[in-house]
């Protein structure tokens, strides 16, 4: 399965267009060094949370939007090189240095993939997911994914993607734990669902919240830290 790199930023809704085009400048050059797919979304349907949200985990202000944004590569060693290439490529400076939001706040982090159901399906809306899992629920973790993710697929989803923390950085503003109000034993699931629509997403989860197969007898983490939202694509590489 794919290795992830996965990121969440917070970007001034007025830098829509200047952030797309910085995105598609650097989306080119990791697809140049190995990415599989790079993808950027924009917030559409992003909730407050009561103890963790997306805006809460990039402490974003007002005025900025959530990206929630990945990179796929057949192996975490193409990975690991792309970014060392990336780093000591000239162009990485030029875009460093017109950065239309605040890169000390994003939060990122490299990612195994467990679960992957892909129906191949055109994606037009994502809703993606932060998920603080105890280590040791790991297998519990990914069988009820494996128990729900038919289920989703059923009502419209055309691809899930679960993945397990692999290296995810201490960071000193944010960070995927600070995220998820992670406890020590406990890892960061990055995940998202991809959907043909946001019509077909809405019309979707209003199935899946009635489908009974959806609910289990327990959960094997914290489900209030969950944090969620909905994303519109803004570039598909």
């Amino acid at each position: 399965m794919a290795y992830i790199e996965g990121r969440v930023a917070a970007v001034p809704a007025a830098n829509k267009e200047a952030y797309r085009k910085h995105a598609a400048d650097a989306a080119a050059i990791f697809r140049e060094f190995g990415a599989t797919r790079v993808v950027e979304t924009w917030g559409d349907d992003v909730p407050d949370g009561t103890i963790t949200d997306f805006k809460g985990a990039v402490k974003a202000k007002p005025d900025e939007i959530i990206v929630f944004a990945w990179h796929e590569y057949p192996s975490k060693e193409v990975a690991d090189a792309a970014n060392e290439k990336f780093m000591s490529d000239p162009r990485m400076k030029q875009l460093g240095a017109t950065m239309p939001y605040d890169g000390m706040r994003m939060i990122f982090g490299g990612f195994t993939s467990v679960l992957d159901e892909n129906a191949k399906g055109k994606m037009g809306y994502v809703d993606g997911s932060l998920v603080p899992v105890p280590a040791s629920n790991k297998a519990a973790y990914h069988e009820l994914s494996a128990k729900l993710i038919p289920v989703l697929m059923e009502h419209g989803a055309t691809r899930v993607v679960d993945t397990w923390e692999d290296n995810v950085p201490d960071g000193k503003i944010t960070d995927y734990k600070g995220a998820v109000k992670a406890s020590g034993d406990e890892k960061i699931v990055y995940s998202w669902i991809e959907w043909p629509s946001k019509a077909v997403r809405d019309a979707g989860w209003e199935k899946v919240f009635t489908d009974p197969r959806m609910y289990a007898d327990a959960e094997p983490y914290d489900n209030k830290r969950r944090v969620h939202g909905g994303f519109m694509p803004l570039i598909d590489a």
